[in-house]
């Protein structure tokens, strides 16, 4: 298989069990190695009490955008650490998109840089993340 063909088969692999993502309508828009690009819409069960898009949604599909960009190798990969800074509110009925890419990858540790925008392709958020591979893998290994 293609690093890209690998990418694709790891990401619907996780996305069958990921019924967080799903349940919350995101979409998997784009996957390669060591990127991935995830949406969703801003409904009303996701604002806080300001009226605007809850922090945790914007973090949850920043987290889901980088967990599928760093589980692309056919390894499995967790989050070991993660930051988000908010930089202008999402509002009800936002397109959010997060796009993730790789900034470093090396032994079993990554660093993942995710930057959430709107529909107007404004800079909502910016979230890094920490990774860690752990034994494991998304798809059969041949030997």
């Amino acid at each position: 298989m293609t690093p890209q063909e690998i990418a694709e088969a790891s990401a619907r692999a996780m996305w069958n069990d990921d019924s967080a993502s799903q349940r919350l309508d995101m979409a998997l828009d784009h996957i390669a190695p060591g990127e991935a690009t995830l949406s969703m819409t801003v409904t009303d069960a996701m604002s806080n009490g300001h009226g605007n898009c809850h922090g945790g949604f914007i973090f949850t599909l920043a987290d889901s955008a980088f967990a599928f960009a760093c589980n692309s190798y056919n390894q499995v990969t967790v989050a070991q650490h993660c930051s988000v800074t908010y930089l202008i509110p999402g509002r009800i009925g936002d397109r959010l998109t997060a796009m993730a890419r790789e900034v470093s990858r090396r032994a079993r540790s990554g660093i993942y840089d995710i930057r959430i925008t709107n529909q107007n392709g404004e800079h909502v958020a910016e979230f890094r993340g920490h990774s860690r591979t752990v034994k494991g893998t998304h798809l059969p290994v041949e030997n």
